[in-house]
């Protein structure tokens, strides 16, 4: 089935398959995460499932929309079953019975919530073959279905300012509604949609 602008979810599974992400070769000595990038078809579009994080003091994500995730447990065998797990806490969803992955994307390095080692990020894609509900934990202020017809439109793209002390950096973002996406979040998004049909390809 093709959406509004032609997106396909059958377009994004064959291109993960031959997809070669990159993969931080130090990972497995630093802090690690993972989060899930959950696609389903709804109303003859595609949609990615994106969380707005509770506020939090001392949390530098805190407000922030993102993917659901976390960081990996001793207990965890793979990046895979980190992001099942953290959505199944944070959403109740459980991607083992409602999806399965087809894919994964390049890892990012972030700024772990204390020490100055870094923190590397597996984002993993999933599609849903079981319609869910969405009941978020304390640590989603919501959760938001967003189209990627949305995101695919260039014209939906604006800019913002970043600061951190004295630095300021001009960054590409989206408002969906008043839910603002940029940073790593963006990031992976733009990956993803960098691997549909090349008239739909973010410049």
């Amino acid at each position: 089935m093709a959406d509004k602008r032609g997106l396909r979810l059958s377009d994004f599974s064959a291109a993960l398959k031959q997809f070669r992400p990159r993969r931080r070769w130090w990972r497995r000595w630093v802090k690690r995460s993972a989060v899930a990038l959950v696609l389903r078809e709804h109303d003859r579009r595609l949609e990615v499932l994106m969380i707005k994080r509770a506020d939090r003091e001392g949390d530098p994500w805190s407000g922030h929309m993102a993917f659901p995730g976390g960081r990996m447990d001793p207990d965890d065998v793979t990046g895979i079953r980190t992001a099942q797990r953290e959505t199944l806490e944070e959403l109740n969803v459980d991607l083992i019975k409602a999806g399965h992955c087809i894919g994964r994307l390049s890892d990012l390095v972030s700024r772990p919530h204390s020490g100055r080692r870094p923190m590397v990020v597996s984002p993993y894609v999933f599609r849903l073959h079981t319609p869910v509900s969405i009941h978020p934990n304390h640590e989603v202020a919501e959760a938001v279905w967003v189209p990627l017809d949305f995101l695919a439109d260039r014209g939906n793209r604006e800019r913002m300012e970043w600061r951190r002390g004295k630095l300021a950096l001009n960054l590409p973002c989206y408002f969906y509604g008043k839910r603002r996406i940029w940073g790593m979040s963006l990031a992976m998004l733009d990956e993803l949609l960098g691997l549909a049909p090349l008239p739909l390809k973010l410049p």
